[in-house]
């Protein structure tokens, strides 16, 4: 797949009249631009955060995540980058936005059962078992310049799809999740909406249990489905039991009372929904979320699905793009390769 972000540009200059014949800028280039209006924002706007000066890249991780605003300039959305040589060491995070702290905790969350998760050292949550990766510090990244957007703009539901499946929507979900959860004060909850098909108990290495379409059936209370995960410090909604009619379930109607419940209690809610274009289910999600973030695969998302996605999205709600599994661009910088028994793992 060449330059998918093509897709992304063209349909920026169709909305907005441009001429559709004009060369896109490649891909990469418009990521260090974007990297470079960032990181001048914060050096003029922001003390740097203290954290220990990461140590040598290790061997890299299978999920690769590189984030460039769909909307440029990047001050109008979010970018991020991995960095791909072992001799170059991975840059902490710069600048810490101030949040207002949460208010006091309300007593629902005592009820909340608390779990005990031991990640895969080999697994693809990078940003609690590989904390020093290239691919960590990507996702932790995305997470500062979320809470930088947060300031121009309402953005506490965000949501993550792609276009087609097996493009590392629910990995990119888990990782972001648990970067937005390292700031103690901002209660994060990962709120599973893919309810075909379920993967992130998977991935934090769970068993089945309870979850939304139990709460959306009355099955069960709101206390009964939510869990906190020890370890990442964030709360976790699994979808549950796969319904015979997911669709009818979403549309009952009851999602929108559960996430006005959920955004009085959680800071940040991050949904990972089903993709796009196969399926109805993730414009139930869309019509509720105040942000989305759109998935794509190197070597597996085509052109043409991409505009799709991107034109069956809302356009002021799309804030960025993540460039997945990205391992042969012109600078190699930004990218690195992935570990030859983890490079065909996705969600």
């Amino acid at each position: 797949m060449s330059r998918i972000f093509d897709a992304l540009q063209r349909s920026e200059a169709e909305r907005r009249g441009g001429n559709s014949s004009r060369v896109v800028p490649d891909a990469t280039e418009l990521l260090r631009h974007a990297e470079r209006r960032a990181a001048s924002e914060w050096e003029a706007g922001a003390a740097p955060e203290p954290r220990p000066v990461p140590q040598e890249p290790r061997a890299p991780s299978p999920e690769r995540a590189v984030a460039s605003n769909g909307h440029l300039p990047a001050s109008n959305g979010v970018a991020s980058s991995t960095q791909s040589t072992a001799r170059r060491k991975a840059p902490a995070v710069p600048a810490v936005i101030e949040e207002p702290a949460s208010q006091e905790r309300p007593a629902i969350f005592d009820q909340f059962r608390t779990l005990r998760i031991s990640v895969p050292a080999q697994g693809r949550l990078v940003s609690v078992s590989d904390k020093d990766s290239p691919a960590a510090e990507a996702f932790r990244l995305l997470a500062v310049r979320l809470r930088h957007l947060r300031r121009d703009r309402p953005l506490k539901k965000v949501l993550i799809t792609s276009s087609i499946p097996q493009e590392g929507k629910s990995t990119c979900s888990a990782n972001l999740a648990c970067s937005l959860a390292l700031r103690a004060q901002q209660r994060t909850l990962l709120l599973e909406g893919d309810v075909r098909r379920p993967s992130l108990s998977q991935i934090f290495a769970l068993a089945a249990r309870p979850g939304l379409c139990e709460w959306l059936r009355g099955e069960r209370k709101l206390s009964e489905t939510i869990y906190f995960l020890e370890g990442p410090g964030l709360w976790f909604m699994p979808a549950g039991s796969s319904p015979s009619n997911p669709l009818e379930l979403l549309q009952s109607g009851k999602v929108t009372t559960l996430i006005d419940q959920l955004a009085e209690l959680f800071d940040w809610i991050v949904i990972d929904t089903p993709p796009v274009l196969p399926l109805a289910d993730t414009s139930v999600w869309s019509r509720l979320a105040d942000g989305i973030l759109l998935v794509a695969r190197q070597g597996t998302t085509e052109k043409r699905q991409l505009q799709k996605a991107v034109d069956a999205v809302e356009s002021q709600k799309l804030i960025g793009a993540l460039l997945n599994s990205s391992n042969s661009a012109p600078h190699t910088d930004y990218y690195y390769t992935p570990r030859p028994d983890q490079s065909n793992r996705s969600e």
